[in-house]
C-alpha cells in the first residue's frame, strides 16, 4: 500500500500539463459573427481588436483560459471566447473548450452552449449571477440571473466566473473609460429654491458663445470659407449662443421651466424614468435643428458623447415654455437613456454641427464641429447602492439551503449511531432493514437528488491544481458534495474508508441492494476464491494510478478514462445516456446480484483512495478476542468483503463498515467464544 501511495505522490509531481494553445487567428476569425471582423492581436494573452465593417475599433474578442484559467472539476479551465463593444457589452460568448465530465458524456454539449447565450446584451457593469433570485430578491433587486443548468450549476457557476474574470481583466487595461458602477440619477428627496439667475451664477447652466467672426475662423482655409456672407458682413454678432440645462433634478426643472412645462415634463419622467431630460436654448442664428428635422427623432446637428462613447440623443417631444428671466429663444428638451451608460454626474460634451454649402446646383456640404463640455453638481444627483454578487461559494449555499440543512442532519444522526451507538445498532432485530433504509436515503436523497455522488474526477483535479498551483475554488460551487468530502475525510480518522464506501456512496449502495435483490431470487453466487481476491483487489490502485497518469499526461482523455466510474450514469443522469454507458451501470448492477459489491471491491478508483485515506485512522474501532481468528473463524466466513485475516484482524483498508462482524461480536448466540464461555458456565453450575 505505502509503495502504491508513494508512486501516485511521485507521479504528481513529476507530470505537468501543457495549457492549452491559443486559438489561431483563421479560427478565431470563423468565430467572429458579421457584420464584425477580427482586428489585431493586442497582447499574448488571446486579446484581440474587434473592427466594424469600417475598419475602426468597435471592442475586443479574447479567450477567457489565459485571462482567469479558473480550473473546472475536470482540473482543466473553461475556456470561453467573449466579444465586448467598447462600452462593456457582450456582443457573443461562445464556449471554445472544456473538460467539465457532466457535459462531456453526461448531459451532452447543448445546455452548455446554450448557457452562454444569455450574455448578450449584458453589460460587464451588471450585477450578474447564476441561480434564482434569493429571498426578497426576486424584486427590486439590480442583480441579473443568469439560469443555471439542472445538475451542472457547479460547473455554469466555475465558467461564469471565468467569463467575468476575463472581461474585467480587459475593461481595466483597454477601456478606462468604461463606467464599472451604475450611473447616477436625480436625487428625489434633494430640494433646493433656484431661479434661473441661480442656474447662471452657479454654473448650473453652461452658455456657449460664438460670434460670426469665430465661426469664420473655424471655415478658414476651407472651400466654405466665404459662403456665408452674412457672417463677413456682420463679424461681431452671434452665430450661436447656447444654453444647456440639465432637468433631471427637480429643484433645477422648476427654476428652467415654466409651471405648466415643469409638469409636463413630470408627466413623462413618470412612463421615461430611465431617461435624463435635457433642456437646450439657442438665441442666435444658427438654431438647433434643420428644417428637415422630425419631432421625437434624433437632432441632425446635435450629438454628445461621455468618456470618449456616443451618447444617445433623442427628441422629447414637449412644447416648451421657459421660466420668467430665462433667455428667450428656441427651446427643446432631449433625452438620453441613462441605462445605457450615460451618467448626468459626470462631464459631457454636446457637439454641434456647423454647415455650410458651395455651389448653388447640388452644392457641397462642408462641416465643423462646435464642442461644448458641459456638468452639473453631484448634489442633486444619488447613486443606487450597487448590489454586489455574493461570492459563488456563499450563492451556491444559499440555493442549496434546504438541501444542505437535511443533508447536515442527516450525517450528523449517522455520525452519532456509528460513533457512539455502533454496538447498539448492529444489536438490533432488524438491524439489516434499518440499514437498507439508511441506504435507501443514500440512494434516493444523496444520490438522485442532492447530487452528492463522490467521484475520482474531483480527486483528480484537486491533484492538478496542486501540483500546477492553480485554485481550488472550484470545490466551493458544490457545497453539498463539499460536505460530504468534509465529513468522509474526518472519518479516516476515526473508522478508515468504511464510512464512505459503506454508508455515503450512492453506487456502493445501489450494489448492495442489488445484492439482497439476488438473493431474495436466490440467484447462484460467485464466491471469489481467497487467492483470487487478494490479487483483484489490488486492481483499483492500478486504475487509479492510470487515470491519473492519464490526466496528467493526456488530459483531454482523462473525463473519458474516468468513465470507469459508473456514477455519472447511474446517479448524475438516472440512466438517460448513451446505451453503452447505461449497458455498462447495468453490467456492474446486475454482477452485483450474483458477486457482492464487485465493482467497489475490485475495480473503483475512489475506493482506492478512500483506502488510501484510511492510512490515516487513528485506532482499531471493531473489538476483537483473543479467540478471534483461532480456532473461531465465524466473522471471517461471514464477512462479504473478505477484509478478516485468518488471524482475526481486521483489514481496515477493505473494511467497509457493513457492522456484521459487530452483530456477530456481540450476539450470544452467534458468537462462538461467547457461546463456549456460557456452554463452560453452565457446565459449572451443573457440577457444583
Amino acid at each position: 500500500m505505502r509503495v502504491i501511495l508513494t508512486f501516485l505522490t511521485c507521479l504528481c509531481l513529476l507530470t505537468g500539463t501543457a495549457r492549452a494553445d491559443l486559438m489561431s487567428r483563421e479560427a478565431l476569425a470563423e468565430r467572429v459573427i458579421p457584420p464584425f471582423l477580427l482586428g489585431d492581436p493586442v497582447n499574448d494573452k488571446g486579446v484581440w481588436t474587434l473592427e466594424n465593417a469600417g475598419g475602426q475599433t468597435a471592442g475586443y474578442v479574447f479567450e477567457t483560459e489565459p485571462l482567469a484559467p479558473l480550473p473546472g472539476f475536470s482540473g482543466a479551465p473553461i475556456n470561453v471566447l467573449v466579444v465586448l463593444d467598447l462600452e462593456g457589452k457582450f456582443l457573443d460568448v461562445q464556449l471554445i473548450s472544456h473538460n467539465e465530465p457532466i457535459f462531456v458524456s453526461g448531459l451532452g454539449e447543448a445546455p452548455f452552449h446554450k448557457f452562454f447565450e444569455q450574455y448578450g446584451g449584458l453589460s460587464i457593469s451588471d450585477s450578474i449571477v447564476v441561480g434564482t433570485p434569493y429571498g426578497e430578491g426576486a424584486s427590486g433587486s439590480s442583480l441579473v440571473y443568469l439560469d443555471g443548468v439542472t445538475k451542472a450549476t457547479a460547473s455554469v457557476r466555475i465558467a461564469h466566473e471565468s467569463v467575468m474574470g476575463a472581461a474585467l481583466a480587459v475593461a481595466r487595461e483597454k477601456m478606462q473609460g468604461i463606467a464599472t458602477s451604475p450611473p447616477a440619477y436625480p436625487d428625489p428627496e434633494y430640494s433646493e429654491n433656484l431661479t434661473w439667475d441661480d442656474l447662471v451664477s452657479q454654473g448650473i447652466a453652461t452658455r456657449k458663445q460664438l460670434s460670426n467672426a469665430e465661426i469664420n475662423v473655424l471655415f478658414a482655409g476651407t472651400r466654405w470659407a466665404d459662403d456665408d456672407p452674412e457672417a463677413s458682413d456682420y463679424p461681431d454678432e452671434a452665430y450661436l449662443d447656447l444654453w444647456i440645462v440639465d432637468l433631471g433634478p427637480q429643484s433645477i426643472a422648476k427654476a428652467a421651466l415654466s409651471d405648466d412645462t415643469y409638469e409636463e415634463l413630470q408627466r413623462f419622467m413618470e412612463i421615461s424614468d430611465n431617461d435624463e431630460p435635457l433642456l437646450l436654448i439657442e438665441t442666435a442664428r444658427h438654431g438647433l435643428v434643420s428644417e428637415e428635422f422630425v419631432r421625437n427623432t434624433s437632432p441632425d446637428w446635435l450629438s454628445a458623447e461621455q468618456d470618449g462613447l456616443p451618447v444617445a440623443l433623442r427628441d422629447a417631444d414637449l412644447f416648451v415654455e421657459l421660466a420668467d428671466g430665462a433667455p428667450d429663444g428656441t427651446a427643446m428638451i432631449l433625452r438620453t437613456d441613462r441605462r445605457l451608460g450615460f451618467d448626468p454626474s459626470r462631464d459631457w460634451t454636446l457637439k454641434v454641427l456647423a454647415l455650410r454649402e458651395h455651389g448653388v446646383f447640388q452644392p457641397e456640404i462642408g462641416s465643423v464641429t462646435i464642442e461644448v463640455a458641459h456638468s452639473t453638481p453631484e448634489r442633486f444627483f444619488t447613486r443606487p447602492v450597487q448590489i454586489k454578487p455574493a461570492p459563488p461559494w456563499l450563492e451556491a449555499l444559499r440555493n442549496r439551503q434546504t438541501d444542505m440543512i437535511v443533508l447536515a442532519v442527516f450525517l450528523t444522526g449517522l455520525l452519532v449511531a456509528l460513533a457512539f451507538k455502533m454496538n447498539a445498532l448492529a444489536a438490533l432485530p432488524r438491524f439489516t432493514p434499518v440499514r437498507l433504509a439508511i441506504l435507501a436515503v443514500v440512494t434516493g436523497f444523496i444520490g438522485w437528488w442532492g447530487q452528492g455522488q463522490l467521484s475520482i474526477v474531483t480527486v483528480i483535479g484537486t491533484l492538478r491544481a496542486a501540483v500546477e498551483g492553480g485554485s481550488f475554488a472550484f470545490l466551493l460551487y458544490d457545497p453539498f458534495s463539499l460536505l460530504i468530502w468534509a465529513v468522509t475525510i474526518a472519518g479516516f480518522v476515526a473508522w478508515g474508508r468504511g464510512l464512505f464506501c459503506g454508508w455515503l456512496c450512492p453506487f456502493g449502495a445501489l450494489q448492495e441492494f442489488a445484492h439482497h435483490l439476488g438473493r431474495l431470487l436466490r440467484v447462484p453466487q460467485i464466491d471469489v476464491p481467497a487467492a483470487w481476491d487478494k490479487r483483484l483487489k489490488y486492481l483499483k490502485y492500478v486504475v487509479l494510478a492510470g487515470l491519473i497518469a492519464i490526466a496528467f499526461i493526456a488530459p483531454d482523455q482523462a473525463d473519458k478514462a474516468a468513465e470507469v466510474e459508473p456514477f455519472k450514469t447511474a446517479i448524475t443522469t438516472f440512466f438517460v445516456r448513451e446505451w453503452y454507458y447505461v449497458a455498462y451501470a447495468v453490467f456492474w448492477l446486475v454482477l452485483g446480484m450474483v458477486m457482492f459489491k464487485g465493482f467497489c471491491r475490485y475495480v473503483c478508483p475512489l475506493g482506492a483512495v478512500m483506502a488510501i485515506g484510511g492510512l490515516l485512522r487513528g485506532r482499531d474501532w471493531i473489538a476483537r478476542r483473543d479467540e478471534c481468528g483461532s480456532p473461531c473463524q465465524l466473522c471471517r466466513v461471514k464477512c462479504q468483503y473478505g477484509a478478516i485475516k485468518r488471524t482475526g484482524e481486521i483489514q481496515y483498508s477493505e473494511c467497509f463498515q457493513c457492522l456484521d462482524c459487530v452483530t456477530i461480536h456481540d450476539d450470544p448466540k452467534q458468537c462462538v467464544p461467547l457461546i463456549l464461555k456460557e456452554r463452560g458456565s453452565r457446565q459449572k453450575v451443573a457440577a457444583e
